[in-house]
C-alpha cells in the first residue's frame, strides 16, 4: 500500500487515504488500493467495524485532475469509473459499520466517498461540496443513490446545482454529519464508536444494516418479510443468549452506545 495507510487492530479496520500533498486525491492507484482494502474488510470475520479516514489536514479533495489533462474518449471514461464500482459497492454494503472521520476537505468523490459511510463525523473544518459541474462532469462515485437517500431529492439536486460548498454544521442540518467534534477529538471519537461495535452482535448488526439499506427500494410486505427472517437468525445466536442470560441476571449487557 503506497497511497493509502490500511490496518486492522482489536476487531476494527482503519483505512486512512494517505497522499496529503495533494489532499488525499483519488488518484488512480489510491482507488486501486481502496478497493484492496475492501476485500480485506469482507474477507476478514474478525471486523467489526471500518473507519475511514484522510492524513494531515484533509479528508479527501476528490478526484486527482492531474490525472484527467489525458485526453478520454467516452468508453474509456465509462470503463474508468466502472473499475471503482465494484469496491464502492462492496463498502455500501459491508455487513460491518463504516465510520466516516472528516476534517477539511471532502469535495467532488471525496464528499461522495465519505456518504458510503453509516455515520459521519466532523470536526469544525470540515467542507463539503461537490463542485463536479465546474469540470463539465457528472457527480460520481456512487453519490447519485447515497445523497438523495440522505437529505431528498430537491436537496441533492441543489447541492449538485449550486455546487454549493457545506460546512460541518449545514452538513449536520441537513442530516450529513451525525456530530461535530474537536479535531484533537476526532479520531478518539471514530475509534470510541468502532470499538461499541466490537461488542455488539455481529449478525444483528449486519442483518440490521443490510434492511435499512433495502428499506427505501422494498414495499412493506418485503421489509416485513425480511424483518421476520433476520429476526429469526438473529434468535438463533448465541450472542442473543447470552445476552438474556446477563439481563435476568441483572448483569450489564456488552453493548452500549458511547456517550
Amino acid at each position: 500500500m503506497e497511497t493509502i495507510r490500511f490496518a486492522i487492530e482489536d476487531g476494527i479496520a482503519t483505512l486512512t487515504l494517505n497522499y496529503p500533498e495533494r489532499k488525499n486525491a483519488l488518484s488512480i492507484p489510491m482507488r486501486g488500493e481502496i478497493g484492496e482494502a475492501i476485500r480485506q474488510v469482507r474477507a476478514d470475520e474478525s471486523v467489526r467495524a471500518l473507519i475511514l479516514t484522510g492524513a494531515g489536514t484533509d479528508f479527501c479533495s476528490g478526484g486527482d485532475i492531474s490525472s484527467m489533462q489525458v485526453e478520454i474518449d467516452a468508453p474509456q471514461g465509462r470503463r474508468r469509473l466502472q473499475q471503482a464500482h465494484g469496491w464502492l459497492e462492496d463498502l455500501i454494503q459491508l455487513d460491518v459499520p463504516v465510520i466516516a472521520a472528516v476534517n477539511g476537505a471532502a469535495y467532488g468523490a471525496g464528499f461522495s466517498l465519505a456518504l458510503t459511510a453509516d455515520i459521519i463525523l466532523a470536526t469544525p473544518r470540515a467542507r463539503f461540496g461537490l463542485p463536479f459541474l465546474r469540470m463539465g462532469l457528472i457527480p460520481d462515485c456512487g453519490v447519485f443513490y447515497t445523497l438523495p437517500r440522505m437529505i431528498g431529492l430537491q436537496r441533492a439536486k441543489a447541492l449538485m446545482f449550486s455546487m454549493r460548498e457545506l460546512n460541518a454544521e449545514a452538513a449536520q442540518d441537513l442530516g450529513i454529519v451525525m456530530e461535530i467534534v474537536s479535531e484533537e477529538s476526532l479520531a478518539g471519537r471514530a475509534q470510541a464508536l468502532a470499538r461499541a461495535f466490537t461488542e455488539a452482535s455481529p449478525v444483528a448488526v449486519g442483518l440490521t444494516k443490510q434492511a435499512l439499506n433495502a428499506s427505501l427500494n422494498q414495499d412493506l410486505h418485503t421489509m416485513l418479510a425480511m424483518e421476520a427472517d433476520g429476526q429469526g437468525i438473529a434468535f438463533s445466536t448465541g450472542y442473543r443468549r447470552e445476552a438474556v442470560d446477563r439481563f435476568m441476571a441483572k448483569q450489564p449487557l456488552r453493548y452500549r452506545w458511547p456517550d
